[in-house]
């Protein structure tokens, strides 16, 4: 008789970290003390705490424990499987004392949330369609065979779900328009693309919980009169990809796919196409192309999908997120679901919580929680005592929330007003050590490369703006390269073919807008204030702090510093490649960063 369950992360970040190491000696240990039949491992999907990870929840109790590794792991069979007696020195600690939480239910990071996408995730064995089902799996679909296509749409229309991919489209008038577009045969496609640097939301939910995503796309064929459904991953999801086939093939033999379902007389059945990391391909029409087997390039709109999508017959595309909404809508109805979030955005969102923040990972918050309760709250503030200056949302395509908007709510209006998106949900947290200029370039290089070159605007615009971002981190800049960049933005803004080109120039503009004056700074005095941009930096040495104890110049790789033993030592600026060695190896302050 099975008297305990170990639940272990199995997400990307716990995996990466040893989870399977960990696992390993649970089970050698368990054969070691004999109880092997009376404790069962269950690998999970994320649990969302990944700076936590690997971690390990021992039930009944719920006792949590985290940063397990395989050095530590054996102590939680010994100690607490068989002596009963919790290894206190695993618990998670609170950030504002020495108080040790034993379960989930005491460390803030969780209690904060309020879970209705990630309801399933590092709560059952995304392998197992039985532990789905006992959670209300497929409770949804009956009833959507129950009330008809017409009164699912309704109930989602009704609900006000927007669409959690980045544009947040309503997503009852897309069902809508493609029920009633002519043409046969119809598709449902599943956007698992997630192209954003930092986002692994998507991924989280196809990996913790497929049949979620499963169960609602049959919902969306019946709804709108498909028989088809593509879910469209890239090809750096392996372990997603795995779960997803896994799961269609259960999901088959349990006949809710396939023909006749659940004895309703309505056939549908998924296929997976696999990506090769476009980021383009996180674009609607780029998609459906790549999976008529064609070069990932947007289309121009309209035609949308509804009316014309693959191969030219009505299509419904919606994002992982989005369709994992669906199923507790049909069972719980529009009101529960309009009952947390905004009036214009109602309903929870997911966020990938990165960056500069103690607790990294996955939350899910309802729509309209302030940067500030996800930041200091959930998040546990900036590592270090160093100041919040800023978080990028939405990625490439997204902008900067300052810190003057910490107690903005966050929602799909807000964000617009700032001149950022919501993006998928992407948050990257950014410190006084981050510049601002430097970031922009970052995310505006990573458009130039991901660019299909289908339009003239985005093509040969972004490259424009980086090679003037690139001088003026460089020291090279102009006064009129600011005015240049904002030309050059709004007309790529205004001209690109797609929503992708369209929003390529934001972290650019935002930073800007924000920012003024670390782009004076750059420009005018030649210095980056954040002291990140390597070609504005310059190394010295303080005479009057230098002991001449010699580290620096032994660690620096180019020989730029001399100097003799217990006499101040100099910098040779020509020869100083500024990689920061130095710095880091002076016990005494002596060097200088400017």
């Amino acid at each position: 008789m099975i008297r305990n369950q170990l639940l272990i992360c199995a997400g990307g970040a716990c995996i990466t970290s040893g989870e399977k190491s960990v696992k390993d000696v649970l089970v050698e240990e368990l054969a070691k003390n004999g109880i092997q039949d009376e404790v069962q491992i269950i690998e999970t999907g994320c649990m969302g705490a990944c700076d936590l990870g690997p971690i390990v929840v021992v039930y009944p109790e719920g006792t949590f424990y985290q940063k397990v590794t395989p050095q530590n792991a054996g102590p939680i069979v010994s100690e607490h499987l068989v002596k009963g007696r919790v290894v206190s020195g695993l618990l998670y600690r609170q950030p504002t004392s020495e108080t040790r939480a034993q379960t989930r239910e005491e460390i803030s990071f969780y209690t904060l949330q309020v879970k209705r996408v990630l309801r399933n995730c590092g709560v059952i064995d995304p392998l197992s369609i039985e532990e789905y089902i006992a959670r209300d799996g497929y409770f949804g679909l009956g009833k959507a065979l129950e009330i008809g296509p017409d009164a699912i749409i309704q109930t989602i229309q009704e609900s006000g779900l927007r669409g959690r991919g980045g544009a947040g489209f309503p997503t009852g008038i897309k069902w809508k328009a493609a029920r009633d577009a002519s043409g046969s045969p119809k598709y449902v496609v599943c956007n698992g693309d997630e192209g954003d640097p930092g986002a692994f939301m998507d991924r989280s939910v196809l990996e913790g919980d497929p049949h979620s995503v499963i169960e609602a796309m049959v919902i969306a064929g019946f709804a709108i009169g498909a028989a088809t459904g593509y879910v469209y991953v890239r090809a750096e999801y392996p372990l997603a990809i795995e779960r997803l086939e896994v799961a269609l093939t259960r999901a088959r033999e349990y006949g809710f796919l396939g023909r006749n379902i659940l004895g309703s007389g309505f056939d549908f059945d998924i296929e997976i196409r696999i990506g090769a990391g476009a980021f383009v391909c996180g674009e609607e029409t780029a998609l459906l192309r790549s999976i008529e087997g064609k070069r990932g390039m947007p289309s121009a709109k309209p035609p949308f999908p509804a009316q014309a999508g693959l191969w030219g017959k009505p299509t419904l595309i919606n994002n992982v997120e989005t369709y994992a909404n669906v199923p507790p809508i049909l069972i719980n109805g529009a009101e529960w679901f309009r009952s947390v979030g905004t009036a214009k955005s109602p309903g929870t969102k997911v966020f990938a919580l990165a960056g500069k923040v103690q607790n990294t990972g996955l939350v899910e918050v309802p729509m309209g929680t302030t940067l500030r309760e996800l930041v200091f709250d959930i998040g546990g503030g900036i590592p270090g005592g160093k100041a919040f200056k800023g978080a990028q949302t939405g990625g490439p395509s997204g902008g900067i929330i300052t810190a003057d908007y910490l107690d903005m709510p966050i929602d799909f209006d807000s964000v617009k007003e700032l001149g950022t998106i919501m993006g998928s949900g992407g948050l990257i947290i950014l410190d006084e050590d981050n510049c601002m200029v430097d970031v922009a370039k970052f995310y505006l290089a990573f458009t130039v490369d991901e660019s299909c070159g289908k339009c003239t605007p985005c093509r040969e615009g972004t490259k424009q703006m980086y090679q003037i971002m690139e001088r003026i981190t460089d020291g090279k800049g102009t006064p009129n390269d600011i005015g240049k960049l904002k030309t050059l933005g709004r007309v790529i803004q205004q001209t690109s073919l797609c929503g992708l080109g369209q929003s390529a120039p934001n972290p650019v503009l935002s930073t800007i807008r924000f920012f003024p004056d670390e782009y004076r700074a750059h420009i005018e005095d030649r210095k980056c204030p954040a002291h990140a941009c390597l070609h504005l930096l310059t190394y010295s040495v303080v005479s009057e702090k230098c002991v001449g104890c010699t580290a620096c110049a032994r660690q620096c790789p180019v020989q730029a510093i001399t100097g003799q033993v217990k006499k101040a030592h100099v910098i040779d600026q020509a020869t100083c490649i500024k990689c920061g060695s130095c710095y880091e190896v002076c016990r005494f302050d002596a060097i200088l960063k400017e």
